[in-house]
């Protein structure tokens, strides 16, 4: 790779990182062993982590993708690695990993990897969010140069805009705030993050025009 992030995203990094199988296999140990992807094991963690799985496996056996989109995968003519950065009590990565897993499997263009953000710092901080720590957080990569084709994350710009409206609330607490973005998932059934990425492929270059 030659691409200015080689020092952080280097070969050894992507293939050391976790597919999607395995980083789901790797949160189901680690909950059997009362223990979360980033060993903060108090009992609330625990909650969000088995939460985490349900509504993953959820989307894993529900969630669709349009044909639209099915179509546009198809197009792809650039070979990248998609690494996504996660914790395994995220609750938005229960919502959007699954779908993000999906588009990948339609085509043989995108190698989906998952690394964990607290083991994997220096690389997170070059990927900030308004200057947090925000997962989910998908990095594009081109795989003949290792350029950083563009981001997405840590959710839809919908949920974005309703989660940070119930924060900035001194009226909602933020347990509300919560559980209004997850029905707003429900709801949504991956509609919203499909229409964002049809607009990313093409910003990253990577259909065929």
């Amino acid at each position: 790779m030659q691409d200015v992030t080689n020092t952080l995203i280097s070969d050894e990094l992507l293939e050391s990182a976790y597919t999607y199988e395995e980083f789901n296999e790797l949160i189901q140990k680690l909950y059997d062993e009362d223990r979360t992807t980033n060993e903060d094991n108090r009992p609330n963690m625990l909650d969000y982590t088995k939460m985490y799985m349900q509504r993953s496996n959820r989307w894993d056996r529900r969630g669709k993708l349009t044909k639209e989109l099915k179509q546009k995968l198809k197009e792809i003519n650039r070979d990248m690695v998609w690494l996504v950065i996660n914790e395994g009590w995220c609750g938005d990565g229960a919502q959007t990993l699954p779908f993000i897993n999906k588009m990948a499997e339609e085509t043989d263009k995108i190698d989906l990897r998952v690394i964990l953000r607290d083991q994997n710092l220096d690389v997170m901080d070059r990927f900030l969010t308004n200057g947090a720590r925000s997962v989910p957080k998908l990095i594009a990569i081109e795989k003949s140069s290792g350029k950083v084709l563009g981001t997405w994350g840590p959710r839809p710009f919908e949920a974005n805009e309703l989660y940070w409206k119930g924060k900035n609330d001194p009226d909602t607490p933020n347990k509300t705030a919560v559980e209004n973005l997850h029905l707003w998932y429900a709801k949504d059934r991956g509609k919203s993050i499909q229409q964002e990425f049809l607009k990313l492929l093409d910003e990253w270059g990577e259909a065929v025009q």
